[in-house]
């Protein structure tokens, strides 16, 4: 899997990019997408997220995380291995720093956690996976989740195997 982790934003949090790739891939093989798929990060500042955020949401003002899908790949078929899922580019992800930093305190976590688990929610949204509905967000948010839990105890060493 290609993944490119392009630190811009300037931030004073402390990302580790090599980290980060390792947790996108992670990922992407837990949603069984197809080795050779490809996705590109971007970490950038408030002024580049809020402008992205005009532009494509409509929205004023920064955000946390923007996703934006190109070939539209879903999860892969538990009863099919990887390499029979369909190839792409899976898509981009705009990720603000800053805005995580600001975000960590009130949800309890470090803000490296807050930017581990917006990375992670930016490729569920690149997979399709939307929290509009009720339903929509108990399924993202639970698969989120456990896909969190499962890095952490793969980086802790607890689950070698699945990292």
């Amino acid at each position: 899997m290609n993944v490119d982790v392009l630190d811009e934003s300037g931030s004073d949090v402390a990302l580790d990019v090599v980290a980060l790739t390792r947790l996108s891939r992670f990922v992407m093989r837990r949603m069984r997408l197809h080795p050779a798929t490809e996705l590109t990060v971007r970490l950038v500042d408030t002024a580049t997220i809020a402008t992205l955020n005009e532009q494509w949401m409509g929205k004023k003002g920064p955000t946390d995380v923007l996703s934006f899908p190109m070939d539209e790949l879903t999860p892969g078929r538990r009863d099919a291995e990887p390499e029979d899922e369909p190839e792409g580019y899976l898509g981009d992800i705009a990720l603000c720093p800053q805005v995580a930093a600001q975000q960590a305190p009130a949800a309890g976590h470090s803000e490296v956690d807050e930017v581990e688990l917006l990375l992670v929610h930016g490729i569920l949204h690149l997979l399709g996976y939307d929290h509009a509905t009720p339903e929509e967000h108990q399924e993202m948010f639970g698969i989120q989740g456990r896909l969190l839990l499962e890095w952490q105890r793969a980086a802790a060493g607890l689950d070698p195997e699945s990292a």
